[in-house]
């Protein structure tokens, strides 16, 4: 039985490579993270497990989200989620998950992700907002996912 909703988030706004090698979040990174976070939490996201890639910058939005929408989720860096992996290893492992997923990663994986998921071939339905998180939502076992709602990275 896979999961059921799969929250897709692009991290937040990081701080360039000269100022920190590491690339945490800017400020306004994390302030538009909260309120996107918040967001989504509004409209119901409350996933029982929050992956990030592992990255500074997706491991500190991932922890906004998970304080936002569920503090009791599982919270993990999880493999396959850098910015040039594969999707359909993905694809494939939320077949075998059973739980609400929220996964924190990068451009170009997101958009890739998204469009697979959806059966677009060509990614003309793929746009993804940076910083943004995009919900989407099975009803075959993970064979086609449909898009529930989505939310652009909201700054004020």
């Amino acid at each position: 039985m896979p999961c059921l909703r799969v929250y897709l988030v692009h991290h937040g706004e990081a701080v360039g490579p000269d100022v920190d090698l590491r690339r945490p979040l800017s400020a306004a990174g994390r302030l538009t993270s909260e309120r996107t976070a918040a967001a989504a939490a509004a409209r119901g996201a409350r996933p029982a497990v929050v992956w990030h890639s592992g990255k500074l910058r997706a491991k500190q939005t991932a922890e906004i989200y998970w304080r936002a929408c569920n503090a009791l989720a599982d919270f993990a860096a999880s493999r396959d989620l850098q910015p040039d992996d594969r999707p359909m290893f993905m694809r494939d492992r939320l077949r075998h998950e059973a739980r609400d997923i929220l996964m924190a990663g990068h451009f170009p994986y997101l958009p890739r992700l998204l469009a697979l998921l959806t059966g677009d071939a060509d990614g003309a339905h793929a746009e993804f907002s940076l910083n943004g998180i995009v919900a989407l939502r099975t009803a075959d076992d993970g064979e086609t996912w449909t898009e529930e709602w989505r939310i652009a990275a909201l700054t004020e």
